[in-house]
Parts: structure tokens; sequence; C-alpha cells
């Protein structure tokens, strides 16, 4: 009987979460609000509590994260890191001032305490690559000068994070320190190995995993890293830490198969870990922290609007592809419910779930408004101040040669029927 019950919960699921991802891409916007708002739904206080299956979620939840950072890894290789390292880490360094302490301020004022600071400091800090590659998709801007701008950001955030992630599990384990500085220097060490090997011996590596069996291939990536973010985990790494570098290690051939074979369990995986989240959080507690959400989500909009624009200013770009380049990276997702869900599990912060909820929400639906209409409303409020808006050299709307691969924008969002790549 039992059994039955969880067949019937976990498979009216899946069959709801295809049916919103289905609506959502039928109206060109992100499903991810959709996912949160029906484990709303059906966890403790929504409308239909489950049971059964709720088990069976978390440990698909915790897949989803693994499989997140995998793709995410697989879009790059060893190489694009270090470049984009250092090239643009002037960017990256405002991104992160603007951007994560006004999440740090805003837990410091609501008495939550430093180690929910750092966590919220994370939540706003990460754009949604997911979203983002989408938006820009549907919205022709590929071949735009400013996109590789855009794209740069998300790599260096992605990057960021083999650093962000340890340091939270550290401190959400409530570990010293002496021992949080080990769990750091483990973190860096086992990065900067991958990182070696895979610029020394990626071609190596990729062969011996390589397999022309589809079948071979998925088992042998998916168990690879499936193993190494155990071994992480024990190490107090972190399990998506060690599935990121999995994927870096991986290039050519065996990325791009492993790539294919492994996104629609990465959509699926993923869809569940949005719903467990909003399981796990109380529908009656958003509405105490919705205004400071959606302060906090207009005051991280805008700075991102102008992390954008000073990178893009940075890279030469005219002023309409600055406000372009700014308003397209406001849209928050994956990666900030992936940090929230952190908090949430160490029992660190209650209200951290919530909040973050509420604050993605927000986000995730304004992001492609603010990437759509930034850009005119700044032109209509220069022309009423009188100021001229003649274009200038980088204003064009297409670069010489055309951006036309957004896999440099990381894996994780599960966006359908979208066909683009993001990250979680």
């Amino acid at each position: 009987m039992h059994s039955a019950v969880f067949l019937i919960e976990f498979g009216a699921i899946i069959l709801g979460l295809g049916l919103l991802g289905r609506f959502a891409a039928r109206f060109s916007f992100s499903p991810i609000p959709l996912y949160l708002l029906a484990g709303l739904a059906f966890g403790n206080g929504g409308l239909l509590p489950l049971g059964a299956s709720e088990e069976f979620i978390a440990i698909g939840a915790e897949i989803g994260v693994i499989l997140l950072l995998l793709m995410l890894g697989l879009e790059y290789t060893a190489s694009d890191l270090v470049s984009n390292l250092k090239t643009q880490y002037p960017a990256g360094l405002v991104d992160f001032t603007l951007n994560a302490l006004p999440g740090a301020v805003a837990a410091l004022l609501l008495g939550w305490g430093p180690v929910a600071a750092v966590v919220l400091a994370g939540v706003t800090w990460i754009s949604s690559s997911g979203v983002i590659a989408k938006v820009l998709g549907d919205l022709g801007r590929l071949g735009n000068r400013e996109t590789p701008v855009i794209l740069s950001i998300l790599v260096l955030e992605d990057l960021s994070m083999a650093v962000y992630l340890p340091i939270v599990t550290a401190l959400l384990a409530g570990v010293g320190l002496a021992a949080g500085s080990v769990t750091l220097a483990i973190a860096l060490g086992v990065a900067g190995l991958v990182l070696f090997l895979a610029l020394r011996y990626g071609r190596l590596i990729s062969r011996f995993v390589s397999s022309d069996d589809p079948e071979k291939l998925l088992l042998v990536v998916l168990g690879l890293t499936l193993l190494v973010a155990g071994v992480a985990q024990q190490l107090q790494v972190s399990a998506a830490v060690g599935a990121f570098l999995v994927g870096i290690a991986l290039s050519g051939e065996v990325a791009e198969g492993a790539h294919t074979l492994l996104s629609p369990l990465r959509d699926l995986f993923a869809a569940v870990f949005f719903v467990f989240f909003g399981l796990h959080t109380d529908p009656a507690s958003i509405p105490p922290v919705i205004l400071p959400a959606l302060a906090l989500a207009i005051v991280t909009a805008l700075t991102k609007i102008a992390t954008g624009y000073w990178a893009a200013r940075r890279a030469g770009i005219g002023v309409k592809g600055r406000w372009r380049a700014g308003g397209t990276l406001v849209a928050r997702g994956e990666f900030s419910i992936v940090i929230a869900g952190l908090a949430v599990s160490a029992g660190v912060q209650p209200q951290m779930g919530p909040f973050a909820t509420a604050y993605v929400l927000v986000l995730v639906v304004i992001g492609p408004l603010t990437a759509r209409f930034t850009e005119p409303i700044a032109a209509y409020a220069a022309r009423r101040r009188g100021t001229p808006t003649t274009p200038v050299a980088g204003d064009g709307a297409t670069a010489a040669e055309p951006v036309t691969d957004l896999t440099k924008a990381g894996s994780g969002d599960v966006e359908a029927g979208s066909g683009a790549s993001g990250r979680v």
C-alpha cells in the first residue's frame, strides 16, 4: 500500500512539473517560480501535503544539485577558466562588492547573525545564467556586443562557487576557525589540482572515460560524479564542488556526449530540487518576510544593473549596450535557492527559506522584464533630461563576430523547451 501511494504521489509530481514546464515554455519565461509554487502547495501548510514520497524527493533533490554543478563544469575547459580569471577579474570584484554586500547587510539588520549574513550575501550575489541565457536567445541578442561581457561575469560567478561553497559549508557545520581554514585549504587544493590535471592531462582523462556506447559513457560519468561528490562531502568540502570539478576535468567529445546524455536527468532532478525547497517552506511564513524580500530585490536589481553597466563600459561598449548588459543580469534563480537550501538544512535561520523563496520569485519574474526594458527606459529618461542620444561606438546591436554559443554562461536552470544551457 505504501508503495502504491508513493508511486501515485511521485508520478503526480513529475506529471505536474512537466505540465508546468510546458506552460512556462509557451509564454517564454522560466519555470522555476512555478516549481517553487508547486512545492509550496504540496509542503507542510500547503493545500495537499505529501507523505510517502517526501524522503525520495529529498534524495532526488540532492542528486539534482550534483547534476546541476556537473553540467556547469562540463561547459568549461580549464583553459577557459584560467583565461577568464586573468582578464575579467575586476568585473568579478565589482559584481561581488555591489551585490553580495546588500545581502549581508540585510541579514544583519534583520538580526540573523554573521553566518546567515554570509549565506544571504551569496543568495543576492549570484545571477541565474539559465534564465539569462534564455532571455538573450528570446530577445535575439546572441550577437550583441555586450553579450561576451555578460557571459564573462556569469563565468566568474560560477568559478567563485568553488571557493564560496566550502566556506559556507564549514560555517554551517559550526566548525572552528582552524577547521574551517583546513576545509577551505582542502577545497582550494583539490580545485587547483584538478585544474592542473585538466590542463596537463585533460585528453588522457577524457580518453579514459570516453566510450562509443552511450550507455557506458552515461554510467561511467554519472558514477564517477556521484563517487567524487560523496568523497568531497565526506571531507566537508561540498558535494556540489566535487561534481563541478569532475565536469571541468572532462573535455572535448566526452564533455559534449555527457552533456547530451545527462541533460534530461539534470532537468528532471533539478525540477525535483526546486519542488523540494518549496516543500520545506511553509507558505504562511512568506507574508511576514515579503516586504523586506521585495525591498532587497529592488536594491539588488539596481546593483546588478550598475554592475553590468560598469563592466560593459570597461569593455568599451556604448551607452545602449551598457544598459542592456545591466538589465540582463538582474535575474536570480538556481544558485540562490541552492545556497539558501544549505542554510535551511543546517537549521541556521528558519526564516531564510521563505525569505529566499520570495526574493527569487520576485527577481526571476522581473529579470526578463529588466532585460527587455532597461535600455528603452534609460533612453526615455535621457531624452527627458535633454541628454543627446546619438549612438556612439559600441552601441550597435551586433558585433563583427556574433556570439552564437551560450554554453559559457554555465548550466543548471531547468528551461523547459528552451534548449538553452543555464546554471543552478
